[in-house]
C-alpha cells in the first residue's frame, strides 16, 4: 500500500472515503500497488485516481506496518509527501469527496485506519524533516 500526503503552504488533501472500511471517514489518499509498478508510481497514480491533480513526490515520510492499521488484513504503507502540479482537484475512485484542510484544522477524530499516527509524524516532519517508523 501507498499513502500520498499532498500539501501546498500549511494545507494537504484529504478525502472522504466512500466505502468500507471505514466509510464517510477522512484519509490520506492511498490505495495498492499494482504489479509492475513501483511504489512512486503507485502513490502519483492513486494520488490522481482519488483527487484528479497530479503530483510530484518530495519526500517519503515513512513506512507503517502495525498489523492493525487495516482491520482487513496485515498491510504495509509506504507513505510519501507531494506536491501538486496539475490537475484540478476533484474526488474521484473511491472516494466522495476530496479537499484541501489547513494542517492546524485536521479533524484527527474522523480520520481513518491509522492516519492520526501518519499526520502527527506528518506535521514533526514539517519541523524536523526526519523519517519515521510506526513502531517507533
Amino acid at each position: 500500500m501507498i499513502d500520498t500526503i499532498i500539501e501546498k503552504d500549511d494545507r494537504i488533501v484529504l478525502i472522504r472515503r466512500g466505502s468500507e472500511p471505514f466509510k464517510g471517514m477522512l484519509a490520506i489518499p492511498g490505495g495498492y500497488v499494482e504489479v509492475g509498478e513501483t511504489v512512486e508510481q503507485a502513490a502519483i497514480r492513486e494520488a490522481k485516481e482519488e483527487t484528479s491533480l497530479d503530483v510530484k513526490l518530495i519526500d517519503m515520510l515513512g513506512v507503517y506496518s502495525s498489523p492493525k492499521r487495516d482491520p482487513r488484513k496485515h498491510s504495509i504503507a509506504t507513505v510519501f509527501i507531494g506536491k501538486p502540479i496539475g490537475g484540478k482537484l476533484k474526488s474521484s475512485s473511491d472516494a466522495v469527496e476530496a479537499f484541501w484542510v489547513n494542517i492546524n484544522e485536521i479533524k484527527f477524530d474522523e480520520l481513518a485506519f491509522d492516519h492520526k499516527k501518519i499526520l502527527t509524524d506528518y506535521l514533526k516532519w514539517k519541523r524536523k524533516k526526519e523519517t519515521f517508523w510506526s513502531t517507533k
